[in-house]
């Protein structure tokens, strides 16, 4: 940021790189940050989780070991152990002739199971690439061609299998099926894994086993978020007698996110949620008018009690998956069976269980059912997905579960895993929303394997005469918020060489806009009150931005919400006919709220911003700054009400350059944002070209950041985007 002009502070940059800092400095975020264990070295970005449970899985005091190879064709492997210790590495090598797919070194975790991508050695004469025998399975079959079958089964009957039995080569050339991986019984997932099984990650599953396979429309098929047919989510949680209490607790606790995260989309979507232990119990029907709100859900399933349940020890799984048949069956009946408002609709089932089926025999015969009367083919394979999922401390039946979850091919669907922060992950995965291209805000993509720039697709960067200056918003699909700073010493005849560069998935650096028309505040004035001694001064610190194209929207370009209009009204489910102050009191009642804003290197940095005693506390600190006002008496002079106020103890300091961005919170898994980045009282990236380093400040500097209100701004901001908004009463 540029400094007070005479301040006695580093000389400031030329104003259109700076973020306004007085005294020149800038903002930034102490290095203990979560976000520093993303650059780990030397494992990589997921070496925490490798580092994170060096305990015995599940608490139930096994010494975890991961299997060995029981086979490794057309190669070596080393060591050649009975099993391998949680820490320990495989290598492998191939033969002359045949080349190396998959990882030539994997890791040992601590859930029991390898890293990295089975490893294969082919010679790539046959129609389908060589499959592969993961570690601790025997494959029978050699030949593969066209309609060629192979089989699996583990090395040992203390290991089980997940995945595929047998797998066909199919005339495109790929696999039928889903990998096959045997397993301790104790092992569980780790969210990256259920990643690549989900068939979203395209570096395991299909690089070691389909290295051919090219990404298809239909590949990892997950539940669809569009605008276009329903989704009916079937919830069933098991409460037999197998299930403890507490782990019940976890399944609610799943559930409860899920339901919320899939209405955060406002798509067509009704939930059924189901109970069971010897007979299920229906909570809510995807026949009622209820399970088309999510507040109703969520209230069903606050209410259901483990105790409901209690005098049924056993556990039927078939009769609780018929009773979704039968729902399933009721609702074709009420629309008609061939009508496209029966044909279109999508059906999950999520099944929290322990696969511990006691009673009602295999529930086969029931999911038979299902994909019958769905009309479940090749061509209508994405309108069913059944997820089987372990949760929590689980003594999980693995083989049960495994036939539960759908077989698609590069996929697979049964997991247990170790906590509802897990189920979270893994949920977020399942979700596609690539074909959600509407310009509805405030949509992240909230799972570990996300980008930046998926995490937080609604910020842009500014770049006036080709020089990276600014941050800011998309707000609609054209138009930008920033700082009216931004422009300080620009000119607006060089509009043609402003370049805002908005989150394309095809470019690693985004996609350029030139700017139509731009809008700054007529009340900014950096030097308004010079006279009195404040020599910068940013009062209206707030521009838009009008881009000269419309940008598409994808999982890397959405706009935010905005507070105040009807699209953040149905964001944040309020019922319509609210009202701004409604929204503000919301969203900023806390005395200390935690916010976000975006760093110069894409990451998210947390902050708090400061209300009613707290903020007076925090705007204190300028008129302690003797460097910068030295004869300051009324704080209010500088920091008036159109600031809020961050940068006390455990907030992230913005840098210079990263003005203009949004401030913004998190609220029903969607983002509002409530401010922008304007200026500070210290720049912890001054004198560093690492956009990774940030420096704490030094002893007895107070650093204090703030942001532009947007609240504070309403009247400039309905002026301008009344046409592109729908704003709600005052």
């Amino acid at each position: 940021m540029a400094g007070p002009l005479g301040a006695s502070s580093p000389t400031p940059a030329p104003w259109a790189d700076t973020h306004p800092w007085p005294g020149d400095y800038a903002r930034a975020t102490d290095s203990g940050r979560p976000q520093d264990l993303a650059r780990c070295p030397p494992c990589g970005p997921l070496s925490w989780l490798k580092q994170s449970a060096s305990v015995s899985p599940l608490g139930l005091g096994k010494s975890v070991r991961c299997p060995a190879p029981a086979a490794f064709e057309n190669g070596i492997y080393t060591p050649r152990l009975g099993s391998h210790p949680v820490g320990g590495n495989l290598s492998f090598e191939c033969e002359h002739g045949f080349t190396l797919r998959g990882s030539p070194v994997r890791y040992c975790r601590p859930n029991g199971m390898w890293d990295g991508e089975t490893a294969v050695c082919d010679d790539g004469a046959s129609h389908c690439p060589n499959p592969g025998v993961s570690v601790g399975t025997v494959r029978t079959g050699s030949s593969f061609d066209l309609g060629d079958k192979v089989s699996y089964r583990c090395s040992s009957s203390n290991l089980v299998l997940t995945g595929s039995v047998e797998r066909e080569c199919q005339s495109d050339g790929v696999w039928s099926g889903t990998e096959p991986i045997c397993r301790q019984p104790y092992s569980y997932d780790f969210p990256e894994d259920v990643v690549s099984a989900l068939g979203i990650s395209f570096t395991n599953l299909l690089g070691a086993t389909n290295p051919t396979q090219k990404r298809k429309e239909n590949l990892g098929r997950r539940i669809q978020i569009q605008r276009s047919g329903h989704l009916n989510l079937y919830l069933l949680l098991d409460a037999s007698k197998s299930v403890s209490e507490q782990d019940f607790e976890v399944f609610k606790e799943s559930a409860i996110f899920m339901v919320d995260r899939i209405f955060s989309f406002e798509i067509k979507v009704s939930v059924a949620v189901i109970t069971f232990a010897s007979r299920p119990k229906i909570i809510m029907s995807v026949l009622s008018e209820k399970s088309q709100n999510g507040m109703e859900v969520v209230g069903s399933l606050d209410s259901i009690n483990y105790k409901d349940h209690e005098n049924a020890t056993g556990t039927n799984i078939y009769e609780a998956l018929n009773s979704v048949y039968l729902m399933m069956n009721n609702q074709m009946n009420r629309v008609g069976m061939k009508t496209s408002a029966w044909q279109e609709i999508r059906h999950a089932i999520i099944l929290l269980t322990d696969g511990k089926s006691n009673m009602g025999g295999s529930p086969k015969p029931a999911v038979d059912n299902i994909r019958e009367i769905l009309g479940i083919r090749q061509k209508r394979n994405d309108y069913l997905d059944i997820y089987a999922i372990g949760v929590g401390k689980l003594d999980v039946d693995w083989k049960e579960l495994n036939e539960l979850g759908s077989k698609k091919d590069g996929e697979r669907h049964a997991f247990i895993l170790q906590d509802a922060k897990a189920v979270q992950q893994v949920f977020e995965h399942m979700l596609d929303v690539s074909k959600l291209t509407d310009t509805i805000c405030g949509v992240g993509n909230m799972s570990a394997n996300a980008s930046d720039q998926e995490r937080t697709p609604w910020h842009v960067t500014f770049k006036p005469k080709n020089k990276e200056t600014c941050r800011g918003s998309l707000i609609s699909d054209q138009w930008v918020l920033t700082a009216a700073h931004c422009f300080h010493d620009t000119q607006m005849e060089d509009r043609h060489l402003w370049r805002v560069s908005v989150g394309d998935p095809a470019s690693q650096h985004g996609k350029e806009f030139l700017v139509e028309e731009a809008f700054i505040a007529p009340g900014f004035n950096v030097h308004a009150k010079k006279s009195q001694g404040i020599s910068e001064f940013y009062a209206d610190d707030i521009a838009l931005l009008k881009l000269a194209q419309k940008v598409k929207m994808s999982t890397h370009a959405r706009p935010i919400c905005l507070p105040c209009t009807v699209e953040a009204n149905m964001a944040l489910r309020r019922s319509p006919g609210g009202t701004c102050k409604e929204h503000e009191t919301e969203l900023l009642t806390q005395q200390k709220i935690p916010a976000h804003f975006v760093a110069l290197n894409g990451k998210k940095l947390n902050v708090n911003l400061r209300t009613g005693p707290e903020r007076m506390s925090c705007i204190e600190a300028v008129s302690r700054n003797k460097n910068l006002f030295p004869s300051l008496t009324n704080v209010s002079e500088v920091v008036t009400d159109q600031f809020l106020c961050s940068g006390m103890e455990g907030d992230d300091n913005p840098c210079k350059g990263e003005s203009g961005g949004a401030v913004f919170l998190e609220r029903r898994y969607r983002f509002f944002q409530v401010g922008l980045v304007s200026w500070g009282l210290y720049d912890p990236c001054h004198g560093l070209s690492n956009k990774n380093s940030r420096r704490k400040p030094p002893y007895g500097v107070q650093p204090r950041d703030f942001h532009v209100n947007l609240f504070r701004l309403q009247p400039w901001l309905r002026q301008h985007l009344g046409g592109v908004l729908s704003f709600l009463p005052l």
